[in-house]
């Protein structure tokens, strides 16, 4: 234990358990305010939509703190010098950001959330912080799905043939999931929620994983 210290790695656990702690926070909230609030159609309503309303500061509070966590990573200091290290850790570093991006830029009203809002899409064109959440997802996810096949590189190098698998099937899931909100936009809610499940997922188990090697 005194060679950890010494090393840095009693930082390096804890900077790592920031993210693993973002998948667990992050969802938690969502559900828990997707069951109470009025109006919200688990199944239409985006996880986004929850940060309009009186309530709407505790989404935007899980967006910036679940961004922040991811910010502050560990995976530089574990990896550096090695596959991953910095690629990886500026990944991760891009979803911390689009997160914070999507925290401070609410969504229009649509879909019938805010109860009175319009029951199909909201307005044409989009506000400007619609458009700006918008960003902030497109952000997030795509560092996420290009931070696989970056991690995908890192597992094949150490002969984890588990997590490579994994990593490959995660961007996959999240490429199709997004996909499919254009084509079943009555499920977009459900559908969008699966697509974080598996970024929030992948963060999570690989956060970890590599917390074990520690």
């Amino acid at each position: 234990m005194p060679a950890v210290a010494k090393n840095g790695y009693g930082s390096t656990k804890m900077l790592l358990s920031c993210g693993i702690l973002t998948g667990p926070l992050f969802f938690v909230v969502a559900i828990i305010q997707a069951v109470t609030r009025p109006g919200y159609i688990t199944l239409l309503n985006a996880i986004s939509q929850l940060s309009l309303g009186d309530l709407g500061w505790i989404q935007t509070t899980s967006f910036l703190l679940t961004g922040l966590l991811a910010v502050a990573h560990g995976v530089r200091r574990l990896l550096k010098g090695q596959k991953g290290g910095a690629w990886g850790a500026l990944l991760v570093g891009t979803f911390g950001l689009g997160l914070i991006v999507a925290g401070a830029s609410p969504p229009d009203p649509g879909f019938g959330f805010l109860p009175g809002a319009p029951a199909g899409p909201g307005p044409m064109p989009t506000s400007g912080h619609a458009t700006l959440l918008a960003v902030g997802f497109f952000l997030s996810m795509f560092s996420l799905i290009i931070n696989c096949f970056v991690f995908l590189r890192r597992f094949n190098s150490v002969r984890q043939k588990g997590w490579a698998v994994y990593s490959v099937v995660s961007a996959v899931a999240m490429i199709v999931l997004i996909a499919l909100t254009n084509v079943f936009m009555s499920w977009a809610g459900v559908i969008v929620a699966l697509a974080g499940a598996a970024a929030f997922g992948w963060i999570t188990a690989t956060s970890a994983r590599l917390r074990s090697e520690t």
